[in-house]
């Protein structure tokens, strides 16, 4: 998950939210990148944000399960690709 305008120009400090949801989900891995904890809020403080995963019994429910959590994370100007894995169901 990355910050609008990014990989160039992109904003910082704007309030991430949904991540408490996110952490109670099973299977679900939120790596932080470019986060900050600015007045007790985890914010936006760099181009690529987070990184989500998932797992699964397979290639496909690993997918759906990591783009479930990234629908329920937010912030002003979030913006994330829909390819991620894509490749690996070729293999299937």
């Amino acid at each position: 998950m990355a910050s609008k305008g990014y990989p160039s120009d992109y904003e910082k400090g704007k309030e991430i939210k949904g991540l408490e949801k996110v952490s109670h989900m099973e299977d679900v891995f939120i790596f932080h990148a470019g986060t900050a904890l600015k007045d007790g809020q985890i914010v936006t403080n760099g181009g690529r944000v987070l990184g989500v995963t998932g797992l699964g019994e397979d290639i496909p429910r690993a997918i759906e399960r990591a783009y479930q959590a990234v629908k329920k994370i937010f912030w002003e100007g979030v913006q994330y690709r829909t390819d991620i894995g894509q490749k690996a169901l070729c293999w299937l």
